[in-house]
């Protein structure tokens, strides 16, 4: 793959939205302030020390040889067309290079010229793609606000080692955990994720532990490899998730849970609508995962979704025998969704799933249901809310497909694991518009009791106040073309 053809499958991909995000400005920080600072070739990585704005001017190279960190009250600005490539590992403990944000970060690429961080291109191989060759962004508890607008992040995932910048700073457990794409720390922070790529990585592509988010019109592609979400939020985090095309994510494509809800960290509140699920749940093992798992007291509105050939359908599993750790039944909508099923089964022995689903549509119509142990006592968990989840949704079975009919993506013959969602010169194999006449462009909710959190209000990052999708009356994140 070339750095040119990089950018124009980001550009292909920006023309698949239908659903902008809409800005204002008020004040915003001068990308051409004298303040700032250029990099010079590969090596300068500016002066925080007297600037309090750095900026990476347009079509640099910045090859990171150690960890990198915006300070705390300091923000960089990296403009449309930079490189950011992560080169080897630090120290003696070959820990992996991580991106450390303490101050604010606006990635401003564009959709010809995307910013892009990786890994040097002879490394941009298949073999790599679940390498995990560098670690990452990491926005710590002082990051305020942070953009990323039309931006490449791959090749992600190592490993949190001992002396690890999120393992001294308490983020991460060195030995236990791997680095997502996006860490998110602050419960006050601010952060759009928009018109993005984010794929190929180890761990997650987003982990929110706190924070505003509006996470819209991104793909996200090859995200985990023996686990973990596209986006997997915690508690402390209100997020809109809209727009996005989510391609063969290991266990889900999203995980919302208000874990380690207290005073200080507000229940998880997180409107999901709108996206196209693919092949999500097939690389893990037994029986977990699928689609959409929320749990733990998360206060969702989950709904006009499309989940096309995926293992199981939106689970909310409780492992309490008292149901205290079940999401927030009372007051979350799961409904109103699109199950599609292609007829093929899956094809590879190296994966057990317990439950022995073969086939897409099995799994959505399985009595799906766990046994696990309590204080030594067996309990049987019900991963399917069949009283309140998906009652008004449409579902395919055996006999009945309810192929949406996409513009270039045959649902019979996409294997199940495949997980490559891009050609060799970079540009996108498949194209997830509907045709006209498509079953998912009726049916879907168009109620105005499910509005998005910051659809009109708002989230300001760097003086712009950026606005979530409104709501769409069909299924999915495209429309016809």
């Amino acid at each position: 793959m070339r750095l040119k053809n990089y950018f124009w499958a980001s550009a292909a991909m920006i023309s698949l939205s239908l659903m902008a995000i809409s800005c204002t400005e008020d004040n915003v920080a001068d990308s051409d302030n004298d303040n700032g600072s250029d990099v010079e070739g590969s090596t300068d990585l500016g002066d925080f020390t007297n600037n309090d704005v750095v900026v990476w001017e347009a079509d640099k190279v910045v090859e990171l040889k150690d960890h990198f960190t915006v300070p705390e009250g300091k923000t960089l600005v990296i403009k449309e067309g930079v490189q950011v490539i992560a080169t080897g590992k630090v120290g003696m403990n070959e820990l992996p290079i991580e991106f450390t944000v303490k101050g604010n970060l606006y990635c401003e690429g564009t959709a010809e010229k995307p910013v892009l961080f990786s890994i040097p291109e002879n490394e941009r191989t298949e073999s790599n793609i679940f390498e995990g060759k560098w670690g990452g962004i990491v926005a710590t508890s002082t990051c305020q606000e942070m953009l990323i607008d039309h931006t490449i992040i791959e090749y992600v995932g190592g490993d949190v080692l001992e002396g690890a910048p999120a393992a001294l700073a308490g983020i991460y457990e060195a030995g236990d955990d791997a680095y997502p794409q996006i860490t998110t720390n602050n419960t006050k922070g601010n952060y759009v994720i928009t018109n993005s790529i984010l794929r190929y990585g180890v761990s997650d592509a987003i982990y929110m532990m706190g924070g505003n988010a509006i996470i819209a019109n991104n793909v996200f592609c090859a995200n985990g490899k023996t686990g973990e979400e596209a986006v997997n939020v915690k508690s402390g985090c209100v997020v809109d998730v809209a727009g996005n095309l989510m391609f063969a994510p290991n266990t889900n494509a999203l995980k919302l849970s208000s874990k380690s809800q207290s005073e200080e960290r507000a229940q998880a509140k997180i409107q999901a609508y709108n996206n196209t699920i693919v092949n999500a749940g097939w690389r893990r093992d037994e029986d977990k995962g699928g689609s959409i798992y929320v749990e733990e007291n998360a206060n969702v509105k989950v709904f006009n979704n499309l989940l096309v050939n995926c293992k199981f359908k939106a689970t909310t599993p409780f492992w309490n025998q008292d149901s205290s750790d079940r999401y927030d039944r009372n007051n979350s909508v799961i409904d109103h969704n699109y199950y599609a099923s292609g007829s093929q089964k899956i094809d590879e022995a190296d994966y057990v799933y317990e439950a022995g689903i073969e086939y897409s549509w099995e799994g959505y119509n399985y009595s799906y249901t766990l046994e696990d142990e309590d204080d030594g006592e067996v309990i049987y968990i019900n991963m399917y809310d069949t009283e309140k989840v998906d009652k008004n949704s449409i579902v395919a079975t055996e006999d009945d497909s309810k192929d949406p009919k996409f513009t270039a993506f045959d649902i019979n013959a996409v294997r199940l694991l495949d997980y490559q969602l891009f050609n060799n010169d970079g540009t996108q194999k498949y194209d997830f518009h509907l045709q006209a006449g498509s079953p998912a462009l009726n049916g879907a909710y168009s109620g105005t009791d499910m509005q998005p959190a910051f659809v009109s209000t708002g989230l300001t990052v760097n003086g712009k106040t950026y606005t979530s999708p409104k709501v769409e009356a069909r299924f999915g994140a495209y429309g016809t073309k």
